[in-house]
């Protein structure tokens, strides 16, 4: 890589895709599926073995520095748990090297019993065996990165093995992986627990919700009870006071009857008297005027005309007591 494009590489990582204005590079975001989770926590084996002998080639999916900065600057805000998907990933990835290293201990292991079969058989074959042949009895599969180990191998072979790009980028990625589950695990933890503490706060909430609920229904209740009350009181008073009036008005109209009857039987009673009374003054009247009549003769006519007016004021007034 030339000094330019080093250069531009950490100015992307630095800065983002937003870095230099290109909207080609601003339309695939960092949480695209696309996007390689991987490579965003700086853990993808296609970047850390390649050039080894066990160079993996490009990824199918994309590596840019550039979509790692904004996760990085986006992952201090808030949570996005890519570490899962990256766990997934280099988990596949050991098993299927650990598969192989398995598999290169099974066939060296069948190489070398044939080997020491033939040796046993033949004593003198071992002088006339090549050396590469001779030597895959002696050795051994490296149980990080599955490549084959001399047991004779000298202290400067063996530095370069275990000091290799091969060697320490397994080691790499094996450490990487025991930190993401450990910060998966501690994740998943995290999130249970706030599950756990948000059902628990829905279930207080329901619970002090259904606990308001009946104590407001049993205010409902109590308030119609004491609704259903005063209406009966209410009730009770004004069939009590419409009984009272009716009484008093039944009372009323007796006692005005009474006092009519009472009335009208006095009214009748005085005119009985006064029809009695002026009856018999006007029979006293007239006897006496009839007496004195006979005493004195026969009147003149002047006094026979008097006579004449007072008789027939008597009948008027007589007519007039009548009625």
């Amino acid at each position: 890589m030339s000094a330019q494009a080093q250069m531009r590489a950490l100015l992307d990582q630095l800065m983002g895709t937003a870095r230099d204005g290109d909207e080609t590079r601003q339309r695939v975001k960092f949480t695209d599926d696309r996007v390689c989770k991987s490579h965003l926590l700086d853990c993808c084996p296609h970047d850390i073995l390649a050039g080894t002998r066990m160079d993996l080639g490009e990824c199918t999916k994309i590596h840019d520095l550039a979509l790692r900065a904004d996760y990085e600057i986006a992952s201090k805000e808030r949570d996005l748990f890519f570490e899962l998907d990256a766990m997934d990933h280099l988990e596949s990835f050991i098993a299927e090297c650990d598969r192989r290293t398995e598999l290169a201990k099974k066939r060296l292991a069948e190489t070398q019993e044939e080997i020491s079969a033939e040796v046993s058989a033949k004593e003198e074959y071992r002088n006339s065996m090549p050396a590469s042949s001779f030597q895959q009895q002696k050795l051994r599969v490296c149980e990080v990165c599955s490549a084959y180990l001399g047991l004779h191998d000298n202290d400067r072979r063996l530095a370069d093995h275990f000091g290799g790009k091969l060697h320490l980028g397994f080691i790499q990625i094996r450490e990487k992986l025991d930190q993401l589950r450990k910060t998966v695990a501690e994740k998943q933890e995290k999130r249970n627990q706030d599950r756990l503490r948000r059902r628990e706060e829905r279930e207080r909430e329901e619970r002090l919700s259904r606990r308001s609920g009946s104590r407001t229904r049993d205010r409902r209740r109590s308030r119609s009870r004491d609704r259903r009350r005063r209406r009966s009181r209410s009730t009770s008073r004004e069939r009590r006071k419409l009984s009272r009036s009716r009484s008093r008005d039944r009372h009323r109209r007796h006692r005005s009857r009474s006092r009519s009857h009472s009335r009208g039987h006095r009214r009748a009673s005085r005119d009985r008297s006064a029809k009695y009374k002026f009856s018999r003054e006007r029979a006293s009247r007239e006897e006496s005027w009839e007496s004195g009549r006979s005493e004195r003769g026969p009147p003149d006519w002047r006094l026979e005309s008097s006579n004449g007016k007072m008789a027939s004021r008597r009948s008027e007034e007589k007519e007039a007591g009548e009625i």
